[in-house]
C-alpha cells in the first residue's frame, strides 16, 4: 500500500498515492480529533466528550467509528496500522500513529518557520519561494468540515494566525524583490479573507502604489479605515500610508522587517486542563477594546498555575495584538528577594521595542514616559508575571487605550483594583474532575482505574493544586510498581515546613509534596538540589552544576536526571536546567538549614570560580590581542569549560549573560571582590560586540567599587577607563571624559605607559565625538608615542588607524592613506584581525574621498569579511553604512539600497546610533527613484 497522507488545510481529507479515502462526516470528525492530538493517545472517555459532549455516550458507538476509520485508512489488514489502540479494557485510548510530515499542517508550520528565518537572514528570494510553497498547501479554511466543533477552534485559530503571518511575510519578500504584481495578486485574496488585518491591507496599498495604481491603493486604505473604525479600532500605520499615497510621497517604512513586532512570550503550554470559564472571561476582557483598558489581574495561591494560565491566554489572543507581545517575570516572590524593579522592566521593554541605547533616558520617570508614548498608537499585549504589589506594576501600565495588560500575582492587588480600575480574576484550585484528567494525562487511564479510591485520596491530598499534582504524577511515573495507595498515604502524613510560603490552609499546603519528593532522592542528588538554590541565574548547565557541587560531569548527569524525573528541576532547553520559584525557595531554605555556612561558602566560591574561569577563556578567544589579566587560579573541584573557538566563546557569553550578571553581584555578596572585578573585565568585549551597554556600565560600576574596597589603584584605573568607553558609546560624553581623566591620573601615578596610551585614545574618541578633531588627533599622537616607547605593537596599530582616520576627517586624505596602510600592515604582522578590520574601514573612507570607489569597495568588503568572522555586529553595521555611501557615490543606487537596508536591519536590533541616518538615506534614495509626480 502507498503512504497515507492527511490534509486539514481545507476540507479534512485522507489519501493514498493521490487517491482520496472516502470518509463520512462522523469519521471526518474522529480523524480531525486524532490529527489535533497526533502522536499522543486520546482516552476513549475524552474522545466521546470531544465528539459528542457527553462522557456517557455509547463506548460501543465509539469503537464502531474507530473500527470503520481504521479500515478506511488501512484497508489491507497486513498493512501497518496508523490508528492504534492503547491500554486495555476499561481504560482504552486511541492514537493516530502517523509521521508528522504526512500531515499538511505540519509541513506548513515547518515552511512557516523556515521562511521567517530566511527573511530574517536576508535570503529574500528563497524566503519568497518557501512562503509560496507554504501557502500552496491551503485548499480552503482549516478543518473546514469541523470548523464549528469546540475541539477544533483553538487549532484553527492558531493555523489562521500563522497563515496571516505567512501572507505578510510572502508579500514583504515579493515587494523587497520588486515583484509587485505577484504581491498584489497574493494580497488581494488575503485581504478578502482577512479584511480587518491592518498589516495585510497596508502591504496591499503599498504594493499597488509601487505599481502606480494610485487610486486603487487609496481605495484599499479608505475601505480598511472604515472597517476598523466601525470596530472602534484606530489604524495609525494605515493612516500614514494613506497620507503618503494621496500626497504622492514616498511611503515611510514601506516594507517593515519581520522583527518589528516584539514577541517575548514564553512557549505555550503543551497541555492545559480546566479553567474553561476563567479562560473565556480572560479572552473576552483582552479582546474587547473597552474592557482591555483596565489591567486584568490573575491572582490565586502559590502553585495554582497563574503563569501557565496567563501564557496560554496570551498566546491565544496574540493575533489581536499585531504590534507585539511584551513579557517580564517581575520575580515579586523570588526566594532570594531579587525582585525585578520597574526600572529594569521598563529598560527591557524599551530594548524589545528597538529603542537605541543612547535614546533611553536616565531617570525612571522619563523612561516610563517614553515607554508609554511608544505604546500610545500601538496594539500590544503586556504580560507582567509574578508581580509583588501594585507599586511594582503601576509604572508598567500603558498610558493610553489600545494595548492590554495581563498581570499575575499571589497578591490580591486590591490597591490596583481600587485606584487603577484593574479587573481581578481569581484562579481557584482544579475541580476533582479536572485533577483526575491531569493525572490521567500523566499516568495513563489504565493505572487510575485499578485504584479509584487511591486516586480520590491523591486528588484530595493535593487539593487540586496543579503543581502538587504534577509532582505526585512524577513520583508515580518514576516508581511505576508502587501502588497509588502507598503514595496517597505518604502524601497525607509527610508534612514538613516551608514557612516562607505557608498560607494557613493545610488543604492547599504543597510542603508535603516537596518534602517527600526530596526525601526520595539519593544523598548526592539531595545535596545537589539544595545547592541549586544558591545559583543566581535563571538556569544552569551541566558544567556549572558540576563545579557548584564539586563533582565530575559524569556524576552530575545522572543526578540531574533523577531531579528531572521527580519534577524538582526541568530541562527547559537542551542541557539547560531550571526550576519553579517555589522549588527554588524550598531548595534555598534547605541549603540554609541542612548545609553548614562553610559548605555554602565553598559552593558559592566554586560557582563564581567556574564562571570566572570560563569567562576568562572566552574573553581571550573574543579578543586575543587585548591586554590581558592573569588567568585566575582554579578553586579546588572547579573545572572551567573548554571553548573551542571564537564562535563557541560568543555563543557561551550569549547563553550565560543573565547568569553572569547575577554572579558578579553574588561575588560581591560573598566577599569575593577580586573575582567580581575580574568577571566584569571578562565581559567588556562581549558587551561591546552585542551592544549591551547598560549591562556593561552596571558591571563596571560594581568593579570600580570592588577595586576601591581592595585598595588596588590599577584596577580602579581600569574600571574608570572601561566606564569611559561605555559612557562615550552611550553618548554621555561628559561622563566618559570624566572617567577617562580619572583613569589617566591613576595610570600616571603608576607609571603605566601602555594604559596611559589606551586612555589617551579614549579621550581622543570623546574629542572626536564632540567634533574637536585636532584635539582628538593630538591625543592619538600622544598615544602613538607612548605605545612606541613601551614597544606595544597592537597599540601602535590602533593609534595609527585612529590618527589616519582623523587626518581624513580634517581633509588630508593622502596622509590618512599613509597612516591607515601602516596600521593594516602592523595588524597583519601581529594577527590582530579586529583592529585590522577597523583599519580597512578607514582605508575605504580615504579611497572614497579621493574618488577611488573601486578601491574603497574592496577595502570595505575586506573589513566586512573580518568583522563577520568574529561576530562584531555593531561594527558590521557601521561598515555597511560606509559601503552604501560608496555605492551611491559610484552610481550604483540599487547596491546602495540593499547595503543600507542590511545595515539598518542590524542597527535596529542593536540600537545603533546610525539608525536615523540610515533611514534618512534610504528615504532620500527612494524619493529619487520615484521621481517627480504630476
Amino acid at each position: 500500500m502507498g503512504a497515507l497522507r492527511v490534509g486539514v488545510l481545507g476540507p479534512v481529507r485522507a489519501e493514498r498515492d493521490g487517491t482520496p479515502v472516502r470518509l463520512g462526516p462522523r469519521l471526518v470528525a474522529l480523524l480531525s480529533v486524532l490529527v489535533v492530538e497526533v502522536g499522543r493517545p486520546v482516552p476513549a472517555a475524552r474522545l466521546m466528550t470531544l465528539l459528542w459532549g457527553d462522557r456517557s455516550a455509547s463506548a460501543a458507538t465509539l469503537r464502531s467509528h474507530v473500527s470503520h476509520l481504521r479500515r478506511a485508512l488501512t484497508p489491507d489488514p497486513a498493512d501497518a496500522r496508523v490508528l492504534v489502540t492503547v491500554g486495555s479494557a476499561g481504560s482504552v485510548g486511541y492514537q493516530l500513529d502517523l509521521p508528522p510530515e504526512r500531515i499538511d499542517a505540519w509541513r506548513f508550520e515547518r515552511a512557516y518557520d523556515e521562511g521567517r528565518r530566511l527573511l530574517s537572514d536576508g535570503a529574500t528570494e528563497r524566503a519568497a519561494a518557501v512562503f509560496g510553497e507554504a501557502l500552496a498547501l491551503w485548499r480552503g479554511p482549516a478543518y473546514a468540515d469541523v470548523a464549528d466543533q469546540p475541539f477544533a477552534l483553538r487549532e484553527i485559530a492558531r493555523l489562521d494566525s500563522m497563515r496571516r503571518s505567512v501572507w505578510r511575510g510572502h508579500a514583504e519578500a515579493l515587494c523587497a524583490l520588486g515583484r509587485y504584481p505577484e504581491a498584489v495578486g497574493q494580497l488581494v485574496g488575503a485581504v478578502a479573507d482577512e479584511p480587518y488585518d491592518e498589516a495585510l491591507r497596508r502591504l496591499l496599498a503599498l504594493a499597488l502604489y509601487a505599481e502606480q495604481r494610485v487610486e486603487e491603493a487609496a481605495q484599499v486604505c479608505r475601505e480598511g479605515l472604515t472597517l476598523l473604525r466601525e470596530r472602534g479600532l484606530d489604524a495609525p500605520g494605515l493612516h500614514e500610508v494613506q497620507r503618503a499615497i494621496l500626497r504622492r510621497e514616498a511611503p515611510p517604512a514601506a516594507w517593515p522587517g519581520p522583527r518589528a513586532a516584539p514577541c517575548l512570550l514564553p512557549p505555550e503550554p503543551v497541555r492545559f486542563v480546566g479553567r474553561t470559564a476563567e479562560f473565556e472571561r480572560a479572552r473576552r476582557h483582552l479582546c474587547d477594546p473597552m474592557s482591555a483598558r483596565e489591567a486584568l489581574v490573575v491572582t490565586g495561591p502559590a502553585g495554582v498555575g497563574k503563569t501557565t494560565f496567563a501564557v496560554r491566554v496570551a498566546h491565544t489572543v496574540a493575533d489581536r495584538f499585531p504590534d507585539g507581545q511584551l513579557y517580564v517575570n517581575l520575580r515579586g516572590f523570588d526566594p532570594g528577594g531579587a525582585a525585578t524593579t520597574p526600572d529594569e522592566a521598563v529598560r527591557g521593554f524599551l530594548d524589545a521595542l528597538h529603542v537605541p541605547a543612547q535614546r533611553i533616558p536616565a531617570t525612571l520617570d522619563a523612561r516610563v514616559g517614553l515607554y508609554r508614548s511608544l505604546l500610545a498608537d500601538r496594539r500590544i499585549l503586556v504580560v507582567l508575571d509574578n508581580a509583588r504589589d501594585a507599586a511594582q506594576v503601576r509604572p508598567l501600565l500603558p498610558g493610553a487605550p489600545g494595548s492590554a495588560v495581563l498581570v499575575t500575582s499571589r497578591n490580591q492587588m486590591t490597591g490596583l483594583a481600587a485606584a487603577d480600575g484593574a479587573d481581578p480574576l481569581v484562579l481557584d484550585v482544579l475541580t476533582a474532575a479536572e485533577a483526575r484528567l491531569l493525572l490521567e494525562w500523566r499516568l495513563g487511564v489504565d493505572r487510575l482505574v485499578v485504584e479509584p479510591l487511591a486516586v480520590d485520596e491523591v486528588v484530595a491530598a493535593c487539593a487540586g493544586l496543579p503543581l502538587a499534582l504534577a509532582v505526585v504524577a512524577a513520583r508515580a511515573c518514576v516508581h511505576r510498581k508502587f501502588p497509588l495507595g502507598a503514595l496517597a498515604a505518604e502524601l497525607c502524613t509527610g508534612r514538613v515546613g516551608l514557612d516562607g510560603f505557608a498560607n494557613g490552609d493545610a488543604a492547599t499546603d504543597v510542603r508535603a509534596v516537596f518534602s517527600w519528593s526530596y526525601r526520595a532522592l539519593a544523598a548526592d542528588a539531595a545535596r545537589m538540589f539544595r545547592l541549586l538554590g544558591l545559583s543566581p541565574g535563571p538556569d544552569v548547565t551541566v558544567p556549572v552544576v558540576a563545579s557548584l557541587a564539586g563533582l565530575p560531569v559524569r556524576r552530575v548527569r545522572p543526578l540531574l536526571t533523577e531531579l528531572c524525573e521527580l519534577h524538582l528541576v526541568t530541562e527547559h532547553a537542551p542541557g539547560r536546567y531550571t526550576f519553579h520559584d517555589l522549588l527554588r525557595a524550598y531548595a534555598t531554605e534547605l541549603a540554609h538549614t541542612v548545609d553548614t555556612p562553610a559548605d555554602r561558602d565553598a559552593a558559592q566560591h566554586r560557582l563564581v570560580g567556574h564562571y570566572l574561569g570560563t569567562a576568562h577563556r572566552a574573553a581571550r578567544l573574543l579578543a586575543p590581542h587585548r591586554d590581558g589579566i592573569p588567568a585566575p587560579a582554579a578553586a579546588p573541584a572547579v573545572a572551567p569549560e573548554e571553548l573551542a573557538d571564537h564562535a563557541a566563546a560568543l555563543a557561551w557569553f550569549t547563553a550565560e549573560r543573565p547568569a553572569l550578571l547575577g554572579v558578579v553581584e553574588l561575588a560581591v555578596r560573598a566577599g569575593l571582590d577580586a573575582y567580581a572585578w575580574q568577571l566584569a573585565w571578562t565581559l567588556d568585549t562581549f558587551f561591546d560586540y552585542r551592544g549591551h551597554w547598560h549591562d556593561w556600565a552596571a558591571t563596571q560600576r560594581t568593579a570600580l567599587a570592588a577595586a576601591r574596597r581592595l585598595g588596588d589603584r590599577s584596577w580602579e584605573a581600569a574600571a574608570h577607563r572601561s566606564l569611559g568607553v561605555v559612557h562615550t558609546q552611550l553618548g554621555r560624553l561628559d561622563d566618559g571624559q570624566l572617567h577617562f581623566r580619572e583613569a589617566l591620573e591613576r595610570y600616571a601615578e603608576l607609571g603605566d605607559l601602555v594604559s596611559r596610551a589606551h586612555t589617551h585614545r579614549g579621550l581622543g574618541w570623546v574629542c572626536d565625538q564632540r567634533g574637536h578633531r585636532r584635539d582628538a588627533l593630538e591625543h592619538n599622537e600622544r598615544a602613538l608615542a607612548l605605545y612606541r616607547q613601551a614597544g606595544h605593537r597592537a597599540g601602535q596599530a590602533m593609534a595609527l588607524n585612529n590618527a589616519g582616520w582623523l587626518h581624513g576627517m580634517l581633509g588630508d586624505h593622502r596622509r590618512s592613506l599613509e597612516y591607515c596602510a601602516q596600521a593594516v600592515l602592523l595588524d597583519q604582522e601581529i594577527g590582530d584581525r579586529h583592529a585590522e578590520a577597523g583599519a580597512w574601514d578607514s582605508l575605504g573612507h580615504a579611497h572614497h574621498q579621493l574618488g577611488g570607489y573601486a578601491y574603497a569597495v574592496a577595502c570595505y568588503e575586506r573589513a566586512l569579511d573580518l568583522v563577520r568572522g568574529f561576530g562584531d555586529r555593531y561594527n558590521e553595521a557601521g561598515i555597511l553604512d560606509h559601503l552604501g555611501d560608496t555605492y551611491r557615490a559610484g552610481g550604483d543606487p540599487q547596491a546602495a539600497r540593499a547595503t543600507w537596508r542590511h545595515a539598518l536591519h542590524i542597527a535596529d536590533e542593536l540600537g545603533h546610533p546610525a539608525v536615523p541616518e540610515l533611514q534618512r538615506k534610504l528615504t532620500a534614495l527612494d524619493m529619487v527613484s520615484l521621481g517627480p509626480r504630476p
